[in-house]
Order: structure tokens, then C-alpha cells, then sequence
């Protein structure tokens, strides 16, 4: 600034050296004058020179030390696709920023050979600290938590630097991405069949343990579903006390055995029991009591009602550990699919009247 002031001055002086000169020329001035004359065009600007200093005086310390302190440096380094662990093991974060930083006073005699290397350390300690703590099924919101988190200057361990982080991306690897999205859909059907099971088991334990736990509660239960007509139900005495025997797999109870259709009048007009089957047939089992039932519901031959009531009533069994009985009843009401010799042909399922000879 100093340096700026003088050149000014000394070229207003010769400029108007100059044009006294010609003025002096033109006017033909005395010989005296000329002495005269160069020595003001000498001693004003020295004079001016002089004056100034003495007003300005000398700077403050504290604006000289803005004055000639050296400008900050500030350095940036990019980092791209660093591992860095999740809450989750073996489900990395893949971690890129760019990692800025300035640096401070040096606190030892040692210089600082890698600025780079400790700023980058230091932001990947500060984003693993957030990152461990964090499953790694919502990457894009651990992002911007770290976005903020890292978005501040602060000092290294050592303090020598000054280190933040910017422009971060983080993101899964491809292949866990695609697992994490598998597991999620496994557990959402799991969920589903879960509660599918919890219904169906409880279903059966309704039908079970309260429905066919005895005659009287399916009398009671049959009564609701056919909208209290007493005079049906008393019909169906008989088909309910021979469903409830089946479920529970027992026998018919004798008090009950009146209601049942098969049972007949001697002409004496005694009731007798069933007629007994000779030594070389076998006796009536579960299956065909309740085939006699569904007969009775209306529910024939090829009605899909057949199979749904065989295959409830069979889990019912179940959990009453008649597992010989259960399958019993899904060979009678459920065959298996045989193949035609047609290819053209769908399959088809064995018809009862056949499983009905062979016993």
C-alpha cells in the first residue's frame, strides 16, 4: 500500500514539474526562479511523505496479524465402497464420501507426513460408530443419518486436523440385498401360515373339544345350525350320536342306539340290537357310520361337501391320537389321483362303490 502511495506521488511531482516548466517557458521567467522552482518540486513531496507517516502512526498487532497470517488450506480426499460393519454379521455397509479437512496448529515437533490418511481414518471411525448399531435392511435411511452425523468439522484424536464429509453414499452389495428381500418374504409367509394354522387348529379343537366332545353338544350345535327346528334335529338324533361316536372313536352309546336308522323291531315288539354280521364279514367301522351320515345330510356321490367333512372330521380324530381311523376315513372320502392309461386323459380318483366292494 506504501509502495502505491509513493509512485503516485512521484508522478504528480514530474507532471507538474512539467507543467511549470512550460509555463515558465511561455512567461519568460527570471533565472531566479528556476532554482527556485526545482527545489519545491523537491522538498513538497518530502514533506508530504513525511506528514503522512506521522498521521498513520503503525498498525495493531492484532491487524497486522490478519495482515500477514497465510490463508487457510483446506484439502479434500474421496473414499469409495469402504466396508464398514452393520448390527447384522457378515451384512456389510459399502460406505463413499468425499472427506474434507484443514489443518491446525501443530501441537509436536513432528510434521504431519499423511493429512490424508488421518482425516480418512477418522470420518470411517465416526460413521462405524452409527453403522454398527444399525440393521442393514434400511441402508438409504442410515445414509442420511450419517449425512448429518458426519456433516460437522471436528478435530481428530490426535488434533492436528479438522475433518467432516460430504456427497455420502451407502449401500448394500447386490447379492445381500437380494437375501434380505428373500427373508422378508419368507417371513411374511410364514406369518401368514401361521395364522392360517392357528385357525385351522383352532377350528379343530372347536369342533373337538366342544361341538363333538359328546351327543348333547352336537344335539345343541346341530339345533343352532338348523335355525332351532327342534322336529330335524330329533330326525338326525341318531346320524349325530353315531358322528360324535366316530370323532371320538368309541362306540354308540347304548341309550342312543334307539335313534340309530339300522336298528330294527323283533315282531314280538322288542328292540334288538343291529343284526349281527355273520363270522366272515366284518363289523361296520367309523367310515361307514359316518358314510351313512353324509347320506343322510343329502351330501351323495360326488358332492365336494363329501371330501371337506371327511377331511375336518380326520384332523378332529387326530387329535385324539385315532390315526388308523383318520386314515381310514380319507382313504373312504379322499382316495389318491391314479393315472388313466389315456395321456390325454386327466386323472381321476377312485370311485367309492369300488372302495365300497372291496370291503
Amino acid at each position: 500500500m506504501t509502495t502505491g502511495c509513493k509512485t503516485t506521488t512521484i508522478f504528480l511531482t514530474i507532471l507538474c514539474g512539467l507543467l511549470l516548466t512550460i509555463l515558465g517557458l511561455t512567461q519568460k521567467w527570471p533565472v531566479y526562479a528556476w532554482p527556485i522552482l526545482a527545489v519545491l518540486l523537491v522538498a513538497v513531496p518530502a514533506a508530504a511523505f513525511r506528514l503522512a507517516a506521522v498521521r498513520r502512526g503503525s498498525l495493531p498487532v492484532d491487524v497486522e496479524e490478519q495482515r500477514t497470517a497465510p490463508p487457510v488450506e483446506r484439502r479434500e480426499y474421496h473414499v469409495s465402497r469402504v466396508a464398514l460393519p452393520s448390527h447384522w454379521a457378515d451384512y456389510d455397509f459399502l460406505f463413499s464420501a468425499t472427506v474434507r479437512w484443514y489443518p491446525l496448529e501443530a501441537a509436536g515437533d513432528e510434521p504431519l507426513l499423511s493429512p490424508a490418511g488421518l482425516a480418512v481414518e477418522t470420518v470411517l471411525n465416526r460413521a462405524r460408530e452409527i453403522t454398527e448399531q444399525r440393521a442393514p435392511g434400511r441402508p438409504s435411511l442410515v445414509q442420511h443419518e450419517l449425512s448429518g452425523a458426519l456433516s460437522s468439522m471436528r478435530p481428530d484424536p490426535t488434533g492436528q486436523l479438522h475433518v467432516m464429509a460430504e456427497d455420502i453414499v451407502l449401500v448394500l452389495r447386490e447379492h445381500d440385498q437380494e437375501r434380505l428381500v428373500k427373508l422378508a418374504e419368507v417371513r411374511k409367509d410364514e406369518a401368514v401360515w401361521e395364522h392360517q394354522r392357528k385357525y385351522e387348529q383352532s377350528k379343530r379343537e372347536y369342533l373337538s373339544e366342544d361341538v363333538l366332545k359328546n351327543t348333547g353338544s352336537a344335539v345343541v350345535w346341530w339345533l343352532a345350525q338348523n335355525d332351532n327346528h327342534v322336529e330335524r334335529t330329533v330326525a338326525d338324533l341318531g346320524l349325530l350320536a353315531q358322528l360324535t361316536s366316530a370323532a371320538n372313536d368309541t362306540d354308540v352309546p347304548e341309550r342312543l342306539r334307539n335313534f340309530i336308522p339300522q336298528l330294527h323291531s323283533d315282531p314280538n315288539g322288542l328292540d334288538l340290537l343291529p343284526e349281527q354280521p355273520a363270522a366272515s364279514e366284518a363289523q361296520p367301522s367309523a367310515a361307514d357310520h359316518f358314510e351313512v351320515f353324509l347320506d343322510s345330510m343329502g351330501f351323495t356321490d360326488g358332492d365336494v361337501r363329501r371330501t371337506i367333512l371327511a377331511k375336518q372330521i380326520a384332523d378332529v380324530i387326530r387329535t385324539q391320537d385315532q390315526h388308523e381311523t383318520a386314515e381310514d376315513l380319507l382313504r373312504r372320502f379322499d382316495p389318491p389321483m391314479i393315472l388313466t392309461s389315456d395321456d390325454d386323459e386327466p386323472p381321476t380318483r377312485t370311485d367309492e362303490g369300488e372302495k365300497n366292494n372291496g370291503q
